[in-house]
């Protein structure tokens, strides 16, 4: 997407006692966030770089001007629903979200964010890996409905700009059922953000969420009595938060599958790399641009990204589904 910033190099600087990736970007620059997908599982992915990739801009092959290898560090915002009955299980969404800190890399700040009809800030982004592990412990057991839309809003509007906005990689990893009181049938007020805001700032951000929906329809639909139509959308609806960011709808099956799904979570994380180009088409007249990126020398692997972008100043996009 077009964005209204000018590219220089990464600044390492001293904020809080953790260091700070200033990168800024040209207002001409399409940038992208690009997920390798494709490496054995039992060995660690090896670093790619800029000569290994190609972009292509409806068809046509475009410049690569900036490129940030997948070992440039983010900052990731924990983002956990503990509404419903999965307040009652807060001992293991515990253990599993200081499992997720031990899994994350060290270059990696964290900050932790739990939510219920709003959301509740544990701790801001840190390197501290035993401070966040103390914040987890804080954790209280929560009471309210589930106010997703508008908590994944708060993230994304004011909890990123406090670790540097748009200036730094940044990545949400959310674990919820995704239903929202908001939706349909669902008792209680919900979410005053419409989804569909929801979604077009998601796309407008140049954050990527890695959405983590955790099963247990079969439990409030027979305990809370919640439609199983609500559950129906909002499977849809992470999978379209998935898709406008390019990345995958991860499930867990149960609470005890999170440990694996965080484990899988941090390993995509680390094949992420960010890239930008200017694009030969000069033209803002709000039309859609396809765009590809292709793996040049690793036929065994594939890129995914966002689908596309029109073409015009506000940065608004359509994305239906990740490429390949």
């Amino acid at each position: 997407m077009r964005t209204s910033l000018v590219v220089s190099i990464f600044l390492a600087l001293l904020l809080a006692q953790d260091p700070v990736e200033t990168i800024r970007i040209d207002s001409d620059l399409v940038d992208l966030k690009v997920s390798v997908l494709g490496f054995a599982s039992n060995a660690p992915a090896p670093l790619l770089e800029q000569k290994d990739f190609r972009v292509l801009e409806d068809g046509v092959e475009q410049e690569i001007s900036f490129f940030a290898a997948a070992d440039a560090p983010f900052d990731l915002v924990l983002l956990l629903d503990l509404s419903g009955s999965n307040s009652k299980n807060l001992k293991m969404i515990r253990n599993s979200a200081k499992r997720f800190v031990d899994a994350a890399r060290d270059i990696d700040r964290i900050a932790l964010v739990s939510f219920t009809d709003q959301p509740a800030l544990y701790s801001t982004f840190s390197l501290d890996r035993r401070k966040l592990k103390k914040s987890i412990d804080e954790m209280d057991e929560a009471i309210g409905g589930t106010n997703f839309w508008d908590s994944l809003d708060y993230v994304l509007r004011d909890l990123l700009n406090q670790g540097g906005g748009g200036l730094r990689r940044s990545a949400i990893v959310v674990m919820t059922d995704g239903v929202d009181n908001a939706l349909p049938d669902v008792p209680g007020p919900g979410s005053r953000t419409p989804f569909e805001k929801l979604l077009e700032n998601i796309r407008n951000s140049e954050s990527i969420i890695f959405p983590i929906y955790l099963d247990n329809e079969e439990e409030n639909v027979k305990r809370y009595h919640v439609p199983r139509a609500a559950y129906a959308q909002a499977r849809e609806q992470l999978g379209l938060i998935a898709n406008a960011c390019g990345t995958t709808l991860y499930r867990a099956a149960k609470l005890k599958d999170l440990d694996s799904v965080y484990a899988q979570v941090v390993r995509d994380l680390s094949t992420v790399y960010s890239i930008g180009y200017r694009p030969t088409n000069k033209s803002l007249d709000g039309k859609w641009r396809t765009v590809e990126v292709q793996l040049t020398s690793r036929p065994d692997l594939f890129a995914r990204t966002k689908r596309g972008y029109h073409a015009k100043l506000d940065r608004a996009s359509s994305l239906v589904e990740p490429s390949p």
